[in-house]
């Protein structure tokens, strides 16, 4: 068998953030979100950046997978970007029983063409689905791309009983608002599929990332969320989760 190669920003091992368990994480290079809030500036652009073959990928596992129980997340920049090194490298990772998480936005999904994104979930056990803003035209301004596709993505993947988690990040004056939170609880009720809703608070780490990288980092002056907002943010989303359910 031919090996195959992906564009890899860095790999990390033990993640403790990244799906159930402690994981064998793969960040795969390029995005074509621009989130103002992005902490992987880095991982951004589509040039080539670390080819690494799935077979090096395989053995890196092999040599950490008693601490890395959980199994192998691929996550990015945007893994949808390389669908075909993900689809394969999940394949092989499936039989040596291994288990697969994808965290993506769901942004290069096209509900008119499913047939790589079924290929690719086919030998997906979760997908983590990271929806930045439940209104569209807040997150034109937050990501520079609309969330229909995002949101058409969640509703396919409840239809196909795909087991999934919700990742959503609060941001101070852009997606705090008790009114958006509501509407993504409303939102999520809609699906059958959730088995998790992580909500993260936003912080100001990357800003050193953006200043090596020579990029204005859109949201000086935006203080950190502590976790207590993000509790209470959460517990609205559920809250209102569970009235539409009922």
């Amino acid at each position: 068998m031919s090996e195959i190669y992906g564009n890899v920003h860095s790999i990390e091992t033990c993640g403790t953030v990244d799906g159930p368990g402690i994981r064998f994480v793969v960040f795969t290079q390029g995005c074509p979100m621009r989130c103002l809030y992005c902490h992987n500036p880095d991982s951004w652009s589509m040039e080539e950046n670390k080819k690494i073959g799935i077979n090096e990928i395989l053995n890196q596992y092999n040599s950490v997978k008693e601490f890395c129980k959980g199994g192998i997340t691929v996550t990015g920049g945007e893994p949808l970007v390389q669908i075909d090194f993900v689809t394969e490298l999940f394949k092989r990772a499936k039989e040596k029983n291994i288990h697969t998480a994808l965290d993506t936005s769901g942004i290069l999904f096209t509900p008119e063409n499913t047939t790589k994104i079924d290929e690719l979930l086919k030998y997906t056990d979760l997908v983590m689905l990271d929806i930045k803003h439940i209104d569209d035209n807040e997150h034109k301004k937050l990501t520079q791309h609309s969330n229909k596709n995002i949101l058409a993505f969640a509703k396919y993947l409840s239809d196909i009983n795909k087991p999934t988690w919700i990742r959503h990040v609060i941001v101070p004056r852009i997606n705090d608002k008790d009114e958006y939170l509501k509407r993504l609880g409303e939102f999520l009720a809609t699906l059958n599929n959730i088995k998790a809703l992580d909500v993260l608070p936003y912080h100001d780490m990357a800003i050193p990332k953006y200043e090596n990288l020579g990029i204005k980092y859109p949201l000086i002056g935006t203080p950190p969320l502590s976790k207590e907002k993000a509790i209470e943010a959460r517990n609205i989303i559920i809250e209102e989760y569970r009235n539409k359910k009922k």
